[in-house]
């Protein structure tokens, strides 16, 4: 399914798209270390895609100082706002996981990522968990996340962080509103227990297009209270 989908996303990729990575340049390597799996294996049939775009300021809040997360989080690198957590194959039962691979990402692969996903170990992670289940190689699964994160456009969120009583359903509606063909109940929230944005989780279906997400992958309802990080 994901190779007789991949031309029907090169037609996704038709118009310049604002940068989620300012100041950021790719390496030439990278490498990162062996993942190992931290969970079962399970397979199931795919229904549809998950990509997970992680809230990069919230996420450094409290790492900035960690070694683990110098790239994302310490500034020399460039600052992120959008980043590419990951691409997830979904079944109606559960995410499907750590299905058996020998493939690896090759270090120009994953140097690559560097300004789509700021971590060699989270794009080796990403395709060892989730993208083996939906891939055979890393190529096609960093080639199909890649066209789908390069075909948004990306709202302002520091501006939109500065709205009186921000809601869950403000953030849907301008992601939809600069996103031709997206609407809102494709567009997934996750929110700390205070109500801070961590991610944006975008539901597809099996030909990768928008798609109304289930109740774990929407999150907040369009009413709920929501605050966005700056970074400051």
């Amino acid at each position: 399914m994901i190779r007789a989908a991949v031309p029907l996303l090169l037609l996704a990729c038709a118009s310049p798209l604002a940068a989620q990575a300012y100041q950021c340049r790719v390496p030439a390597t990278a490498t990162a270390p062996e993942i190992r799996p931290d969970g079962p294996v399970r397979t199931a049939p795919t229904t549809g895609y998950t990509m997970a775009l992680s809230w990069s300021p919230e996420f450094c809040k409290p790492r900035a100082g960690q070694r683990a997360h110098t790239r994302q989080c310490s500034g020399r690198e460039g600052r992120f706002g959008l980043v590419l957590h990951g691409l997830w194959p979904h079944s109606a039962r559960f995410w499907p996981q750590w299905c058996p691979t020998s493939e690896r990402p090759t270090g120009a692969q994953l140097a690559g990522q560097m300004c789509r996903s700021p971590s060699a170990r989270l794009v080796a992670r990403q395709w060892a968990q989730h993208g083996a289940c939906m891939a055979h190689t890393p190529r096609t699964y960093l080639r199909v996340s890649n066209i789908l994160f390069d075909s948004l456009r990306w709202p302002d969120l520091d501006r939109l962080s500065r709205k009186q009583a921000l809601t869950a359903g403000d953030l849907r509606e301008v992601f939809v509103a600069a996103n031709r063909g997206w609407r809102k109940d494709a567009v997934g929230i996750k929110a700390t227990a205070r109500g801070w944005l961590e991610e944006i989780r975008l539901c597809y279906d099996r030909r990768f297009r928008p798609t109304a997400c289930d109740s774990q992958r929407f999150g907040p309802a369009d009413d709920a209270a929501l605050n966005i990080w700056r970074g400051l």
